[in-house]
């Protein structure tokens, strides 16, 4: 994975994500709705929730919507669900593009990913033109400012753990694990001190797209503007850099 350039991409969208915080609050609600229907309110016995939990303290949202969304997921009498729908295309320069949505109103997603990628220089896809250029693997960021590990402390630390790669850049630790063994090796780490800018699961590029400036430059203004859309969880991409 390229680190530096990538990583100062999602932190500048980090960013952008606090300014538009009650549409981040939103899909953290779905997500942690579906994680508690699907695996029961109590974290302690239901590792996605217990993950979702993590982005949504990380994301600073309030201790009410969180048990909201809880409660909603684990009343009986509740009839809300979402689907999960994943759509597959192509951006600039032949990039392989996944998006992952959970969504009320399938059609409305059609419609919406339809538009975006139509107007913004991209390609949909049929399903399974792309998905298989990615492996769905655990994903987490340490940064190395002021981390008093170097890359061979770091690396025997990951294996200790379990993981399967570690990726290493001027900023940041990329560690790469098993989805399965995701929660234990995250709690792992967590117990030797490592605080992380990025915990979660993944879909992983096998291999990478090199681009132009300017089709990096249309291929972030169709991955924002998708991840504008309300019912737009994940987008994941094989661009390099």
């Amino acid at each position: 994975m390229s680190g530096h350039n990538k990583w100062s991409k999602i932190k500048n969208k980090k960013g952008d994500a606090d300014a538009k915080r009650g549409a981040v609050f939103n899909k953290l609600s779905r997500e942690i709705f579906m994680a508690a229907k699907n695996g029961g309110g109590d974290p302690s016995m239901n590792a996605a929730l217990r993950l979702v939990l993590d982005k949504a303290r990380a994301a600073n949202m309030p201790k009410d919507n969180i048990n909201r969304a809880i409660k909603k997921a684990t009343d009986v009498d509740d009839t809300t669900n979402y689907d999960e729908i994943t759509y597959e295309g192509y951006g600039p320069g032949g990039v392989a593009i996944l998006v992952h949505t959970l969504t009320d109103n399938k059609n409305r997603t059609d419609a919406h990913i339809h538009t975006i990628f139509s107007r913004n220089g991209g390609n949909m896809g049929s399903s399974g033109s792309v998905a298989y250029m990615f492996d769905r693997k655990g994903y987490l960021v340490v940064e190395r400012e002021g981390l008093d590990l170097d890359e061979d402390a770091m690396f025997e630390a990951i294996l200790e753990a379990g993981a399967e790669d570690l990726k290493t850049s001027e900023d940041i630790f990329e560690i790469i694990t098993a989805p399965k063994d995701f929660p234990a090796i995250k709690e792992a780490l967590s117990s030797q001190d490592l605080t992380f800018a990025e915990a979660k699961l993944s879909m992983i590029p096998q291999n990478y797209v090199a681009l132009t400036d300017e089709q990096m430059e249309k291929l972030d203004n169709l991955v924002d503007k998708l991840e504008d859309d309300d019912d737009v969880q994940d987008v994941f991409t094989n661009a390099e850099g």
